[in-house]
């Protein structure tokens, strides 16, 4: 079984978050759109100019805190109220994953994503991350249905701290090398192949173009390095995240990124950054500027045994790996982070 999950059009156009009615138009005329007070602040001017110029109707509605299930059924009881014929989602991973699921809550609307930071491949992603009020991973609503359209402005997420895109680089990074136990322990099923080679194109395109393009953001620079940066960390990563198979499989540095979502302590580090610590292949993520030890995230040598408890690895994904990943193998490789 092979299963083939993908957006209906990723678009990257400098200046097309200026344009985003035109996309609409022929979908929709009630739009509710979910956002974030800083994303409505990089981008409402040119969208609900594009949106007026069209005659659309809508509403905005900000996130307040995590994609929660009971903030995706709230906002679809508005959506219903409001008589929304499309979600459009505006920001980072949270309120895309939001925007996501509402369109996805009992009927099914159609749904554009526009991407103001690319720290997540959230924009085309088929599932939709759910965290607890407090930010803790819970776990992932499956999509029955993706974006009709992603719209990527280089412009908008050039101007967005640098941060992100190295969060973003690095999360993209990270499935190359959570593929690759699964490879060398001889799963051969083709859609992990896609993924892997995928994957591989990411790495390679951000060997070449990742260092340039994180200096050209830092200048709020849109250029060709930028593009491809970009592109690989939401429409690449995105890519390797649309085959699915009956397989278990689970990328063992998003397991602890998981876990690391359950200390408050850390709120405060995105996703990529977690993600990169809980691989901590430090060869390839430290010029990227990911916290590669417990001190660089702000965690105690106490808070292990914390993490550990909280990693849930599957027995039949865990007999998959060419490790192990029981407690004892985890503390360890804790440890062994230790300068």
């Amino acid at each position: 079984m092979i299963a083939i999950k993908v957006p209906d059009t990723y678009l990257n156009q400098d200046g097309i978050i200026a344009r985003v009615g035109d996309y609409i138009q022929p979908l929709a005329h009630r739009v509710l759109i979910v956002t974030s007070p800083r994303a409505w602040q990089a981008a409402s001017e040119q969208v609900t100019a594009s949106l007026e110029r069209h005659g659309l109707h809508y509403r905005v509605l900000f996130l307040e805190g995590y994609c929660t299930r009971e903030t995706v059924a709230a906002l679809h009881e508005q959506a219903l109220e409001e008589r929304a014929e499309l979600i459009l989602g505006i920001g980072g991973g949270r309120v895309l994953d939001t925007a996501k699921a509402v369109g996805n809550h009992q009927a099914s609307l159609p749904v554009i994503t526009v991407p103001t930071i690319a720290a997540t491949c959230a924009a085309w992603s088929p599932i939709s991350v759910v965290y607890s009020a407090q930010g803790a991973h819970l776990g992932a609503i499956t999509l029955q249905r993706l974006p009709v359209w992603v719209l990527v402005d280089s412009e908008v997420i050039a101007r967005s701290p640098v941060r992100y895109l190295k969060a973003g680089i690095v999360d993209a990074l990270a499935k190359w090398y959570e593929f690759q136990p699964y490879l060398r322990h001889g799963d051969d099923a083709l859609a992990l192949q896609i993924k892997a080679q995928v994957a591989r194109l990411a790495v390679d395109v951000f060997d070449q173009y990742g260092e340039q393009a994180l200096a050209d953001n830092q200048r709020q620079r849109v250029t060709p390095a930028l593009h491809k940066a970009i592109d690989g960390a939401i429409a690449l990563a995105g890519v390797a995240n649309s085959f699915r198979d009956d397989k278990p499989r689970l990328g063992v540095g998003h397991a602890i990124h998981n876990s690391l979502t359950h200390l408050p302590a850390l709120q405060q580090w995105l996703h990529g950054e977690k993600v990169g610590f809980g691989l901590a292949v430090q060869a390839q993520l430290r010029r990227y500027g990911s916290p590669v030890t417990p001190q660089a995230l702000g965690l105690q040598e106490t808070d292990f045994a914390t993490i550990v408890a909280q990693v849930k690895i599957p027995a039949d994904v865990a007999a998959r790996l060419p490790f192990a990943v029981d407690d004892n193998a985890l503390q360890l490789a804790l440890w062994a982070t230790l300068p």
